[in-house]
């Protein structure tokens, strides 16, 4: 089977353990994660080869996230070792009324500092059925957006499927240009477009233009924006507390709206990742089906079982993502 590829920054997260506030804590768990390749894990342990291109500086804060996605099966040979900095970001878990927080600290890191003629994208994509990016990595720097163009150009033309995370990052975009003098070229490439109601008013000015502000109006602009996708998805997240969560899936085709039924998660362990875990099921499904419908319960069940993983990408099994798609959200021991 050939690969799925995947393209951005791997951060150090430095979580607080036990839902500690960031005042009140004297230490932090430490693992790696990062949109991009969260999705390439995530779909390793599903069984598909994926493959993460980034940049990791040369030291044993590099080494150390590069050896943890070997651990789980992701192809590091896309993987350069250059530079002094890896980006960090800080978690503080909430609870109940409490939400969640993020603070970043990733300026100059070795990926915003990358050459994008370092890539050779041919060479990359000479196995891969599939490309994925998001709006977080052309953020970063002009030199990361130079890359994902030069990327998505090449994926193109070599006939990869492409599909992007739009992802508006406001705080990451302070290289000079805007969102909308970036994105649009790059997703004028891409297939498959998952985009919130906001982001497609950030990235591209599209707002609703119909009396009841659907969602199907902004897919139905964003496909005649970019007549090469076939494809735009979305989460439908229901936000009761931030402990507990309702989330379904649904797309558009181009001639319909595609749903999933709404899954109850009433205890969440950690949300970060959940929208790369929905991308990598419905990535895993989509390539073994062909098939919308089974590819969105696919992805709305990985992302339901992420809530439940503690760190940055998904630890479901293939097995207990196929459970939560027949139903089975019991919980039941087994043994």
């Amino acid at each position: 089977m050939k690969k799925v590829i995947t393209f951005g920054e791997v951060l150090m997260r430095l979580t607080t353990p036990n839902f500690a506030r960031f005042s009140q804590s004297d230490a932090f768990n430490i693992n790696f994660g990062g949109g991009e390749a969260n999705v390439s894990s995530s779909l390793a342990i599903m069984g598909i080869p994926a493959s993460h291109v980034t940049v990791f500086p040369d030291n044993d804060l590099g080494y150390a996230a590069r050896t943890t996605y070997l651990k789980y099966g992701v192809g590091t040979e896309f993987m350069q070792m250059k530079g002094n900095r890896i980006g960090i970001y800080f978690v503080e878990n909430g609870a109940a009324m409490r939400p969640s927080k993020v603070i970043y600290d990733r300026f100059d890191s070795a990926f915003a500092l990358l050459n994008p003629a370092d890539f050779d994208w041919e060479t990359i994509f000479a196995d891969a059925q599939w490309f994925h990016f998001t709006g977080i990595s052309p953020a970063i720097s002009a030199s990361a957006a130079e890359a994902c163009l030069q990327a998505v150009k090449v994926a193109r033309r070599m006939g990869l499927t492409i599909s992007a995370d739009v992802g508006y990052r406001k705080n990451l975009w302070q290289w000079g240009k805007k969102p909308s003098e970036v994105m649009p070229e790059l997703i004028s490439h891409c297939d498959v477009i998952i985009c919130s109601k906001g982001d497609a008013n950030d990235m591209f000015g599209i707002t609703p233009n119909d009396e009841k502000g659907s969602f199907k109006s902004i897919c139905q602009q964003i496909l005649t924006q970019f007549p090469q996708a076939k494809f735009v998805l979305n989460t439908k997240r229901g936000q009761i507390s931030a402990s507990h969560n309702t989330l379904s899936g649904q797309c558009w085709n181009g001639t319909e709206m595609i749903k999933t039924k709404t899954i109850d998660i009433p205890n969440i362990v950690d949300r970060i990742g959940g929208g790369d875990a929905f991308m990598a099921g419905f990535i895993y499904a989509y390539i073994t089906f062909q098939d919308i419908q089974k590819a969105l319960e696919y992805g709305v069940a990985a992302s339901a079982l992420k809530h439940t993983v503690e760190g940055d990408f998904n630890l479901a099994t293939l097995q207990e993502i196929e459970m939560v798609v027949k139903g089975d959200v019991s919980g039941k021991l087994k043994r």
